[in-house]
């Protein structure tokens, strides 16, 4: 079984917070029933670890991949960038692709672009909180996008100078891998899943780490790459090499060969237990016959 949405992170962001110790038993229910517990991060393991959800030797990460093909910087588009800019390419430009949810602590992006009056954001996705959102970046140069597809998704990314994701709740963040694969630098927070996508030893190489909810170390980070064409370039290309790691074939093959052979022999063990009375059981009413159950 995957445990890939963080729905006790959501909960008192949408409804009532009572909920999330209900909502953890019915996560303890149905994990504690399967064999093996696949996580997308380190974090989310340990998240599930410390809440006793199931045993910790059957929680493993389940590392993903990223379409390097269809996230490429040759999907760079001077037409694209003319509208995510509004028309100003020539003016610096970040871009967040995603759902537009309110967990995704998307206002911290306003308090940005307060700080960078010369920059440009375009919002790529949509979601309940884009209305929000748009009233928040009234008179400002944000464009939103709505939701796109295919060859238009491809060509966002890689149109932006950098991509920038406040979002503590991300259980990895899939279009984190996706904006490295199309080879422009990624600032993101430091929570959740992005550090197995930039570790600590990689920060500043292949892209930069912040601080929850701190603005200044967040520009400290965020501007150098928006003025400084050759360190953006530099640190892009070495996301995009990082990137080219992340094979779908080899991830698929990891959960094959070894995650599924797990999952065998937890059940194995676990239905040994089970037999285990029955057999004693039987010997004792049966002395002198043999009983198989396997």
């Amino acid at each position: 079984m995957s445990y890939h949405t963080h729905v006790p992170v959501y909960i008192p962001r949408y409804t009532f917070s009572w909920l999330v110790k209900p909502m953890w038993l019915v996560i303890k229910f149905l994990h504690r029933a399967a064999d093996l517990t696949l996580v997308p991060s380190v974090a989310i393991g340990k998240d599930l670890e410390a809440a006793r959800v199931t045993a910790a030797n059957k929680i493993r990460i389940w590392k993903k991949g990223v379409d390097s093909e269809s996230f490429h910087p040759r999907f760079r588009s001077s037409e694209m960038r003319w509208r995510l800019s509004n028309g100003e390419p020539d003016k610096p430009l970040i871009v967040h692709v995603g759902r537009l949810g309110v967990e995704k602590s998307l206002d911290f992006l306003k308090r940005v672009m307060d700080r960078l009056p010369e920059a440009r954001i375009a919002f790529i996705g949509d979601g309940p909180y884009r209305e929000e959102l748009e009233k928040m970046f009234t008179g400002m140069p944000a464009v939103f996008t709505g939701m796109l597809l295919g060859e238009e998704l491809s060509q966002a990314y890689a149109s932006g100078d950098v991509f920038v994701m406040p979002s503590e709740s991300e259980t990895l963040g899939l279009v984190v891998l996706e904006a490295m694969s199309s080879g422009i630098p990624v600032v993101g927070v430091r929570a959740g899943g992005i550090p197995d996508i930039i570790p600590e030893d990689q920060d500043g190489k292949i892209g930069y780490l912040f601080n929850p909810g701190d603005l200044d170390d967040c520009l400290s980070k965020l501007e150098p790459l928006l003025y400084n064409q050759e360190l953006r370039e530099t640190m892009g290309q070495a996301a995009r090499q990082e990137m080219e790691k992340y094979d779908w074939r080899a991830a698929t093959r990891t959960i094959r060969n070894e995650q599924y052979n797990a999952a065998i022999w937890f059940w194995r063990k676990k239905r040994a237990q089970l037999l285990r009375p029955i057999q004693w059981l039987a010997k004792r009413i049966f002395p002198s016959a043999e009983v198989n159950y396997s």
